[in-house]
């Protein structure tokens, strides 16, 4: 009994590390916007990753987009919650200044969660927005 009360603290700790808070995700149409139209884009296979730096912005943010030619409500929100969990855990290894839009492709209804994150790391390498 013991040991499972520490291991859930020792989870919720962890979590709290690795949220992924509200100020750290782009929520305007306006931020969208500026950063799908002046900001840089690497295209692969599942993912769309345009990236634009921010000057004094702080830590990276990152936005999200499903459209509806993916599918249905479900199908999209499933997307949508694996690239956030993908951005989530890698998102103490991107440059701080950086504004973040994912674009999912149709091919991303299919793709595994290894296969989203395989290709976000390999484009966001591309992209230049890790600090490792």
């Amino acid at each position: 009994m013991r040991l499972c009360i520490a291991r859930s603290i020792i989870e919720v700790r962890e979590a709290r590390l690795f949220s992924f808070p509200k100020t750290q995700r782009l929520t305007r149409t306006s931020d969208f916007d500026r950063v799908k139209g002046a900001g840089h884009r690497e295209r692969g296979k599942f993912i769309v990753l345009a990236t634009i730096a921010v000057q004094n912005s702080g830590a990276s943010r990152a936005g999200f987009i499903t459209s509806r030619r993916l599918g249905s409500a479900v199908i999209r929100n499933r997307v949508r919650r694996r690239l956030r969990e993908v951005v989530r855990r890698h998102q103490h290894a991107l440059c701080d200044d950086f504004w973040i839009v994912v674009i999912a492709r149709p091919d991303a209804t299919k793709a595994s969660y290894r296969a989203l994150e395989d290709e976000w790391l390999r484009l966001a390498k591309r992209a230049s927005i890790l600090a490792l």
